[in-house]
């Protein structure tokens, strides 16, 4: 009997120990809610390091190290690289966008984005546009140690990092801007992606210490909502929308094909915005705490967005 009694209570521990393991199992299997909060200075060292790094335009050093840092830090998450050629002013150029993609319960996308190059026409300055390419690096990549390892409630979340959105001219205009965005833009049409994506959230400039983010006359209204809703919600929202503006970025050849989007942006860098595409670009102008701001309304943003679904 007591040999019996033993063989019993073994064969119990086992069963109780495989219905652990399987409920453990089953609550890591099940989707979990977007984190709510970032690490802001988390958030201000990758753009300290990334803006270390120097200047970014093609062809430079830097921005062959750019690359490599960004496969460095996704060196374990599902990283693609994007590669083409670009016709430019000073020729074909070769140019590579990244994209990182953090699996939802639903089949749809939202896609957060940034630029990481630099301005080729200050090629020959030390503009390391630690603000403008820099910071939203930053952000995206602490956006990430929020997404990896989870499947997450509601949409997937794809990163994407454009190479190409500065102008190789000194001036903004034509088609001399947004190469990588309008690359991706017309191959996620041609693949039947563009349909899947429910928002494409756009980060630039957002670092500044004053953080002022405007209402974008180019996105979507309706989108803009709701981040305005989130800001709210987080009681924020003296950082977003007190003025308005007109702005040309990656997230147009989305719009043109029918994407809600939405471009966070704080297009006011210094007085009379003279830190922009100048040497004073710089790390000491930015803030952990506007990057904090700025990632929490994302994630509120994308809580939001599920819920309208």
């Amino acid at each position: 009997m007591l040999i019996l009694s033993r063989t019993r209570l073994a064969l119990m521990a086992a069963l109780l120990l495989l219905v652990g393991s399987a409920s453990l199992a089953a609550q890591t299997a099940r989707p979990v809610p977007i984190d709510s909060h970032i690490n802001g200075i988390r958030a201000f060292e990758y753009a300290k390091q990334f803006a270390a790094i120097g200047p970014r335009y093609v062809f430079s050093s830097g921005h062959a190290k750019a690359e490599q840092f960004i496969r460095q830090q996704f060196a374990h998450d599902q990283l693609q690289q994007d590669d083409f050629s670009a016709t430019t002013p000073i020729g074909i150029v070769p140019m590579h966008n990244f994209i990182v993609r953090y699996p939802g319960s639903a089949s749809c996308i939202y896609v957060l984005a940034s630029h990481y190059d630099t301005n080729y026409s200050l090629r020959n300055t030390s503009y390391v546009g630690a603000n403008d390419g820099a910071s939203t690096t930053g952000l995206l990549m602490e956006i990430a140690n929020h997404l990896r390892g989870h499947t997450l409630s509601g949409c997937s979340v794809w990163l994407v990092f454009f190479d190409g959105e500065e102008a190789i001219r000194d001036e903004w205009a034509g088609t001399d801007n947004t190469y990588g965005s309008r690359h991706l833009a017309a191959r996620w049409s041609s693949e039947g992606v563009l349909p899947r994506i429910k928002a494409f959230i756009l980060f630039d400039m957002i670092g500044d210490k004053d953080l002022s983010v405007e209402r974008d006359q180019n996105s979507t209204p309706h989108l803009l909502d709701t981040v305005a809703a989130a800001a709210k919600n987080l009681q924020l929202q003296k950082y977003f929308f007190a003025r308005e503006n007109e702005v040309g970025d990656d997230h147009v050849p989305f719009k043109q094909r029918g994407v809600p989007v939405a471009d966070i942006i704080d297009f006011d860098y210094g007085p009379g915005n003279g830190y922009w595409h100048t040497p004073q670009d710089t790390i000491d102008k930015i803030s952990p705490h506007s990057l904090q701001v700025v990632g929490d309304v994302a994630f509120e943003t994308l809580r939001l967005l599920n819920l309208q679904k």
